[in-house]
């Protein structure tokens, strides 16, 4: 599996658990450290870890992948799980906006949302 086909795959598995705000951007031009980020907001504790366990489960199910690293999953306020060449960044909107990742990376290249997901995010899915 290619690291784009990673990066879109865990965004349509926080979409799965009612994610919002979720954005995938291309760092390989800006930064050595991964390839790909996804960066997705959730309402509570509870949706931030449902949302990292999906893609936590999901890649593991569907492709046998594990991450190198998994953090912050047992407080919800912020996951991170690191793919190596995707990182996925799951934080409740407060915490997003005080570390903001988007502004940090905003010279990263965002990559659109494949149709179906950019409906999911436009209904609020």
């Amino acid at each position: 599996m290619q690291s784009l086909d990673r990066a879109l795959l865990c965004a349509a598995l926080v979409f799965d658990k009612k994610a919002f705000n979720v954005r995938i951007l291309d760092v390989r031009r800006v930064s050595s450290l991964t390839d790909f980020l996804v960066l997705a907001s959730g309402s509570s504790d509870r949706q931030v870890q449902a949302a990292a366990e999906s893609v936590h489960l999901g890649l593991k199910q569907q492709h046998g992948l594990r991450p190198l690293g998994i953090e912050g999953l047992n407080e919800g306020r912020w996951a991170l799980i690191d793919y190596g060449d995707v990182m996925v960044h799951v934080f409740q909107e407060p915490v997003r906006q005080f570390y903001d990742l988007d502004g940090l990376w905003r010279d990263a290249l965002e990559v659109p949302l494949p149709p179906e997901l950019a409906a999911a995010a436009q209904a609020g899915r």
